[in-house]
């Protein structure tokens, strides 16, 4: 409650109920490693859900591409489960990179891997803000 004269708090200079905290969550940390396995595990699944659309559409697809996709969606799956670690977070732009590097094999997973480099960097952005690193 304000006094009279005295101007009400935002919500940002309001102290959260779990203790002063940048971003207002009750977990911070758990909510960064929430949103980057959840994106993770969203890479995998649209990678292995893309094989038979990229085979019907985007023309041949060979067993060296249709390999890699599964490496890839395995490694993103693994990833996602080890967000703990803060080397995951790099290993998750490693895996960025391959994805795109894997646009060598097919065009599209080129294009997938641009889209999902732009959604890690979003996360990484999030985990910055949130977090201040």
């Amino acid at each position: 409650m304000t006094s009279p004269g005295e101007r009400p708090q935002s919500p940002e200079e309001r102290p959260s109920p779990g203790g002063p905290g940048r971003s207002g969550l009750r977990n911070p940390e758990g909510a960064v490693r929430g949103l980057g396995a959840g994106t993770l595990g969203l890479e995998a699944l649209v990678l292995l859900l893309a094989i038979q659309p990229i085979r019907v559409v985007g023309g041949e697809l060979s067993g060296a591409a249709i390999a890699v996709i599964v490496l890839l969606a395995v490694a993103a799956v693994a990833l996602a489960g080890m967000m703990r670690r803060p080397w995951a977070w790099h290993a998750g732009t490693v895996l960025q990179g391959a994805l795109m590097l894997a646009g060598l094999l097919h065009w599209s997973l080129l294009v997938l891997g641009i889209i999902f480099a732009l959604v890690w960097g979003y996360a990484l952005h999030v985990r910055r803000v949130i977090l201040g690193r």
